[in-house]
C-alpha cells in the first residue's frame, strides 16, 4: 500500500499565492519591497551541453561576475552597437601573443564593432609575428626560465616565442620598414600603425594567411590604432634605434591626443553617442578616457562624458590605481556622463576569458555595422575640433594672428 503524502498546513498557505505577504510582513513598513524584488527569478534550466553559447550566457550567467559578463555582453550588443555610437577600445596586457588578436579583435574590427583603438605598443609589435607567419606557441608557466634562455626562447607566462627566429627576425624587418621614405617625417602613432598595417596586410597575402593580424585588419577597415606610450615597446625601441642612424621619423603624442579627442567630439556633435570598451587598465585605458577631460577641462568646450562604459579588469578599485577605477569615480573627472551610469559595466575577470565570449555573443546577436573609417576622417574632424576650440575660447594664435581653418 502506498504511503499517503502528508502536506504540512503551512505549505498550503504559501502555495495559494506566493506573492501574498504574511500578515506580520504587511504590518512592517516595506514601501519599496516589490521594486527590490522585481529582478528575474534565479532558477535556470539544467545545462545540457546542447545550448548555443549566447543563450547559455543569457540564461545561466546570473550572479556575481558571471552576471557582470552577461550585462557587458548585453550592453555592448543591445546598446553600444547602435548605428549612432562611436566605439573606442583599449587593449592592455599581452593579448595578441595569447591569440586574442586572431580570435577576437580582428573579427570585431571586420564586423565594424570597434571604431578606434588605443593599445600598448607591445600588443601591436607581437601582432606582427602573426602577419609574418612566425609561430607563437603554447608552453607551460612552470618551465625553467634559465633553461629557456639557454635554448633561445622567450616566455610570456605560458606563451613561448623564439628569440632569434621570431623576435629578432621581426626587429630586422621592422627596422628595414622604418627607414623607408614614407616614414621620414613627424607623425602620430595612428599614421605609423596604418603604414605598418599596409605592410602587415601584404605579409598576410604573401603567406597565404587570412585575418590573423590586427594591424592588417585595422588598415583594411580604416580603424586608427594609437599607442599611449610610443617608446614603451619594441616598436618604439626600434624607432629610437634607427634615429641614431639619422632616421627622420618623429612620433608626436600631441597628434594622438587631439585626434582621439576629435573622434569623441565629432560623435557627439553629429547627434550620436560615444562609448568605450576597456580591456584591462593601465595607460591605454587612461588615454582612451582622457578624451572627455581634454574636451571639457583643457579645450573648455561644453561636454558631459562618455555615454557607455564597459571594462573587463582584474584590478581592485581600493588600491587607487587607474586600472581598477570604477565608472562612478570617472564621473568626478568628467570622463563618464553621470546620467548614463546605468549604461556602465565593470566585470572583474581575465580578458582571455571574457573577450572571446563577448565577441561570440556580439557576432551571434548583431549584424555587422558599416565601418566608420575614422582614419580617413582625421583631418576633417581635427578641423572641426580646432574651429570649436577657438570659438569657445575667443583666443588667437600664439603669434597674435587669427587661426586659418580650411
Amino acid at each position: 500500500m502506498a504511503k499517503k503524502h502528508v502536506t504540512h498546513p503551512s505549505h498550503d498557505r504559501y502555495r495559494k499565492d506566493l506573492s501574498e505577504m504574511p500578515e506580520w510582513l504587511k504590518k512592517k513598513a516595506c514601501p519599496n519591497r516589490e521594486k527590490f524584488l522585481s529582478g528575474k527569478r534565479i532558477q535556470p534550466k539544467n545545462v545540457t551541453g546542447r545550448e548555443k553559447l549566447a543563450d547559455l550566457i543569457d540564461s545561466a550567467f546570473l550572479a556575481y561576475n558571471g552576471a557582470r559578463l552577461r550585462e557587458a555582453c548585453q550592453l555592448f550588443t543591445e546598446k553600444m552597437l547602435e548605428p549612432d555610437v562611436t566605439i573606442g577600445m583599449s587593449l592592455s596586457g599581452a593579448l595578441t601573443p595569447a591569440g586574442l588578436g586572431c580570435s577576437s579583435i580582428v573579427p570585431l574590427i571586420k564586423a565594424g564593432f570597434v571604431d578606434w583603438i588605443v593599445s600598448t605598443g607591445a600588443n601591436l609589435y607581437h601582432d606582427m609575428h602573426f602577419a609574418l607567419n612566425y609561430p607563437v606557441r603554447t608552453g607551460d608557466f612552470r618551465m625553467n626560465d634559465t633553461e629557456l634562455r639557454d635554448n633561445d626562447i622567450v616566455r610570456v607566462y605560458d606563451v613561448l616565442l623564439g628569440y632569434s627566429d621570431c623576435l629578432m627576425a621581426t626587429d630586422e624587418i621592422l627596422r628595414d620598414i622604418l627607414v623607408q621614405p614614407e616614414f621620414q617625417k613627424e607623425m602620430g602613432t595612428a599614421e605609423l600603425h596604418y603604414l605598418l598595417g599596409k605592410y602587415a596586410a601584404e605579409w598576410e597575402r604573401k603567406a597565404g594567411l587570412k585575418d590573423v593580424s590586427v594591424l592588417a585588419a585595422a588598415y583594411r577597415a580604416g580603424v586608427p590604432c594609437y599607442t599611449s606610450s610610443p617608446g614603451d615597446s619594441t616598436i618604439g625601441m626600434n624607432v629610437a634605434g634607427v634615429e641614431l642612424r639619422g632616421n627622420k621619423l618623429r612620433l608626436n603624442p600631441s597628434i594622438d591626443v587631439n585626434e582621439t579627442t576629435a573622434f569623441v567630439l565629432a560623435a557627439k556633435r553629429s547627434g550620436g553617442r560615444s562609448g568605450v570598451v576597456l580591456w584591462g587598465g593601465g595607460s591605454p585605458k587612461n588615454f582612451t578616457l582622457q578624451t572627455e577631460p581634454q574636451i571639457q577641462e583643457v579645450l573648455r568646450i561644453k561636454e558631459f562624458g562618455q555615454d557607455f562604459f564597459l571594462q573587463v579588469t582584474d584590478a581592485r578599485p581600493d588600491t587607487g590605481g587607474l586600472s581598477g577605477a570604477t565608472p562612478s569615480e570617472a564621473v568626478s573627472w568628467g570622463k563618464v556622463d553621470p546620467d548614463r551610469l546605468p549604461d556602465a559595466v565593470v566585470c572583474y575577470t581575465d580578458t582571455t576569458i571574457a573577450m572571446p565570449l563577448l565577441t561570440h555573443y556580439a557576432l551571434s546577436r548583431h549584424k555587422p555595422r558599416k565601418s566608420r573609417r575614422l582614419y580617413d576622417q582625421r583631418g576633417k574632424m581635427m578641423q572641426a575640433l580646432t574651429r570649436e576650440y577657438f570659438a569657445h575660447n575667443k583666443v588667437k594664435m600664439l603669434d597674435g594672428s587669427d587661426p586659418v581653418l580650411d
